[in-house]
């Protein structure tokens, strides 16, 4: 275990932005945007080299969002339904993330959003992606 914390000791400066608990908005931005830029590069791919990392950013994301936002009471679909409420949004106006029909199946639990479309609506939105985790 030594030796990898002397690898690790090695490349801290460089990695240390991605890899600690945020403690300012500064830094929460910083990773929100590291995070977009590892949702493009893995994807689905739950194999990929870099899933790790995307879910450790995700967490630490999750943890300063926890500390420093009002939580919300529902789950992802619901957020989504409220999203679409407050912007006078129909299905049809998200046909960026989906066909109707996707859409319909999202908002009826019939399908879960996948990476793709929750990058699309994080954006679309203007809300960390992981209200839609």
């Amino acid at each position: 275990m030594i030796s990898e914390l002397e690898k690790v000791k090695n490349v801290w400066g460089d990695i240390k932005n991605l890899l600690s608990v945020p403690h300012t908005e500064k830094q929460y931005k910083f990773l929100l945007k590291a995070m977009d830029e590892l949702i493009d590069e893995v994807g689905d791919n739950q194999k990929h080299k870099l899933a790790p990392l995307l879910e450790t950013i995700g967490n630490l994301i999750d943890d300063y969002e926890i500390r420093n936002f009002q939580e919300l009471d529902s789950d992802p679909i619901e957020t989504l339904k409220f999203l679409m409420k407050e912007n006078n949004l129909t299905q049809k106006d998200l046909e960026d993330i989906g066909s109707q029909g996707v859409i319909s199946e999202i908002l009826n639990r019939k399908r879960n959003l996948n990476i793709n479309q929750i990058k699309k609506l994080s954006q679309k939105f203007n809300v960390s992606p992981s209200v839609f985790i």
